[in-house]
């Protein structure tokens, strides 16, 4: 195996220091956070108290300013352990950079340490009913609007498959402030729980993720501040992609992280499983399927350390990020479909974490940008159009 190079003893030590957080605080209560559907908010505040939530925010707004290898290593150990309902990464590495890049000192201040603290809970709101991986056509708005009581936006639409959504008290809301002018009219609101005309629906029912609370949010006549505008106006889907190559290296980081833990899973079983009178290990179906996967994982991980590497520099661009956000998910499902076979009848049961890998691994190929988007991504930076 090639010997990974980037982390640090410190990166390695706060793997350890997290293993333990997990084994104490998540493990034993997952299962039944999947049975209702949402964790507790408790692990929330259990994680803040500890620095593990918004670890890369600076110390000035309640972070420990750590580099992303940091939250690279919690995204790896949450995908190994299996512990899909977890949504810090969301939360850390996604809503707080957000507000931390675009945001007004103000609110850095106001809402920053309540985040690292786990006393508030963050989302981002992209997805609509008709608008998933394409955020041109999303059809929510929020109109500059006046009264006696001075000027705000009023805010409508809905949104759905909100991850941390039944929980969120901050919401990051995409919009269209200037609906005659498409993307170009797009920009972002901070929405807070409580808000009259903000309402959380149900939260909805997975195949997969089924402890993460993936909900719908609806916003009637909504009044938001202009003061939780968040970044220029009409600047909001400009700020959307400067962020996603981040965003979509977080989903490719657990996807490699995720297919190796179904390869360890699975050798550890076909040792002890036995068939026909010897181990399924015995068998050379069995080792050369195991070679194979083992080396499309080693080569999915090498590529996933160079483009980490790159973000690290500022220089991934967004295709080299779809390229693996797309190939790699793809990998993700090939593997643990592969692994569940050599359990045989046992990889169907739900109490087996390959199963539980399968059902939470399909949603990898759709979120982030579906992968069929990302191919779209990739083949217009080739200079390639199909119109």
């Amino acid at each position: 195996m090639i010997e990974r190079t980037l982390f640090s003893a410190d990166h390695e030590g706060f793997r350890d220091s997290f293993r333990r957080f997990m084994d104490k605080e998540i493990a034993p209560f997952h299962s039944a956070w999947e049975e209702q559907g949402y964790v507790d908010r408790e692990v929330w505040r259990k994680a803040g108290a500890n620095g593990y939530l918004c670890m890369t925010m600076p110390e000035a707004f309640g972070g420990s300013g750590a580099d992303k290898l940091y939250s690279v290593v919690q995204i790896e150990e949450l995908s190994r352990g299996g512990w899909s309902g977890i949504g810090f990464g969301l939360h850390s590495e996604i809503v707080a950079p957000y507000i931390l890049h675009y945001g007004s000192e103000e609110q850095k201040r106001n809402y920053l340490p309540r985040l690292a603290s786990g006393k508030m809970i963050g989302a981002i709101a992209m997805s609509e009913p008709a608008a998933g991986s394409d955020l041109q056509g999303v059809k929510s708005t929020a109109i500059r609007s006046t009264d006696a009581q001075g000027e705000f936006y009023l805010l409508n639409g809905s949104k759905t498959f909100i991850t941390n959504g039944w929980h969120a008290d901050l919401v990051i809301v995409v919009a269209k402030t200037d609906p005659s002018a498409g993307a170009k009219g797009t920009s972002l609101l901070l929405v807070e729980r409580g808000m009259p005309g903000f309402e959380t629906g149900k939260r909805l029912k997975k195949i997969g993720l089924k402890a993460q609370d993936t909900s719908e949010l609806f916003f009637n006549d909504v009044r938001v501040p202009l003061q939780n505008l968040l970044g220029p106006e009409n600047r909001g889907f400009v700020s959307l992609m400067e962020q996603l190559p981040w965003e979509r290296m977080q989903i490719a980081i657990g996807a490699v992280a995720k297919s190796q833990a179904a390869i360890d899973w699975t050798i550890a079983y076909v040792k002890e499983r036995k068939v026909f009178g010897q181990a399924v290990a015995n068998y050379q179906n069995t080792r050369f399927k195991l070679a194979e996967l083992q080396t499309e994982v080693q080569v999915a991980q090498v590529f996933v350390d160079k483009c980490l590497a790159l973000l690290l520099e500022n220089k991934l661009d967004t295709a080299t990020a779809s390229m693996a956000k797309y190939w790699v998910s793809d990998l993700e499902n090939k593997v643990i479909d592969q692994c569940l076979q050599l359990f045989g009848g046992y990889g169907y049961m739900w109490e087996f974490p390959i199963a539980r890998a399968f059902v939470d691994a399909r949603v990898q190929r759709i979120y982030g940008g579906t992968n069929e988007i990302m191919k779209e991504v990739i083949s217009r930076a080739m200079g390639l159009s199909g119109r």
